[in-house]
């Protein structure tokens, strides 16, 4: 099969097409031919040398696809050949074919096409995840998304608007905060020309965000705990902005903040599993009666995943860049 592999460590001209061997479905998998495969951070810094695939992962990149089964390993009752679907995996989907486990894929709407579909799984698990899950989001309350323009970001405020609750987001351009607001966004902040932490209490009459979704990390983190409420929990998901930095735990402890750290890849199989189910259950019906959609602002050719890697890192893109893996260029 075709495949994006990965030279060497190093800038997008080291994405190249090479041929990789056919997966095969083991027990509890199943293989897909691939239609599309969603561009995530993640991806650059695979690419760069710093996220290496989890033990026993495919080490070509892509963490989310869309496509039609096929092949079904022993114990599979849940997928037959030719069913559409799209994956949640921790590596494999700039290929033509991929496997994954059937407990991390669910059917693809009808309403969808499959291409879009390679760029949902990540972005939207990521999100309802991080603000429910762990962030426990509740009906009205406020949260505030960093990086509203981007895959996660435009997935959280649909999530976010669709359970009631006020959505503030940072993004760098007026552009971005339009696209934003045409999403459900009640107020936008640019993060380049305003203080976020300053207009956020503005906006919340001095009491601050309920959540925080925070793709930065260290950088951030002081400004976070300016932005956030009494009891409010600030969850990150990204450390664009560093790993290490000071903070004040008796500020923490006196205002009962909670600061919370996820991630989706090296998880267990269990916890993928539940976590792809409650996908399943919650948000994927919103998707197939339209009342939330993907953002996909290009698709390229998975030929071209070097210029797809460019386009991410030079921050112009909003929503998801797909790769259409289904023909050849």
């Amino acid at each position: 099969m075709r495949a994006i592999v990965v030279v060497a460590p190093g800038g997008p001209e080291q994405l190249q097409v090479g041929e990789r061997p056919d997966p095969i479905s083991a027990e509890g998998e199943i293989v897909v031919r691939v239609a599309g495969a969603g561009i995530n951070r993640a991806d650059l810094l695979q690419r760069q040398g710093f996220y290496p695939p989890p033990s026993g992962a495919s080490d070509i990149l892509g963490l989310e696809a869309s496509g039609l089964v096929a092949g079904v390993g022993p114990g599979v009752e849940t997928f037959a050949q030719g069913d559409r679907v799209m994956l949640l995996v921790e590596g494999g989907g700039y290929a033509e074919l991929v496997a994954v486990r059937a407990t991390q894929a669910v059917r693809v709407p009808d309403n969808i096409d499959l291409i879009t579909a390679g760029g949902i799984p990540e972005v939207f698990i990521t999100a309802h995840d991080a603000l429910f899950t762990r962030g426990h989001l509740q009906h009205g309350e406020t949260v505030l998304i960093h990086g509203g323009g981007g895959g996660v970001g435009t997935a959280a405020i649909q999530l976010a608007r669709l359970h009631g609750c006020r959505v503030i987001v940072t993004a760098g351009s007026a552009a971005k905060l339009e696209r934003c607001t045409a999403l459900g966004a009640d107020a936008g902040i640019n993060y380049r020309s305003e203080d976020f932490a300053a207009r956020t209490r503005e906006l919340t009459d001095g009491r601050g965000a309920d959540v925080v979704l925070d793709i930065m990390g260290a950088s951030y983190l002081g400004q976070n705990m300016n932005a956030v409420a009494a009891d409010g929990r600030i969850v990150i998901i990204g450390m664009l902005g560093g790993t290490q930095t000071d903070i004040d735990l008796g500020a923490m402890m006196r205002r009962r903040i909670s600061l919370i750290s996820t991630a989706l890849r090296a998880r267990p199989a269990a916890q993928k599993a539940a976590i792809v189910a409650a996908f399943a259950a919650d948000v994927v019906p919103a998707l197939a009666d339209g009342r939330m959609g993907a953002v996909v602002d290009c698709v390229l050719p998975l030929e071209e995943a070097s210029e797809a890697h460019r386009l991410m890192e030079a921050g112009a893109v909003v929503g998801k860049i797909v790769l259409d893996a289904s023909s050849r260029a």
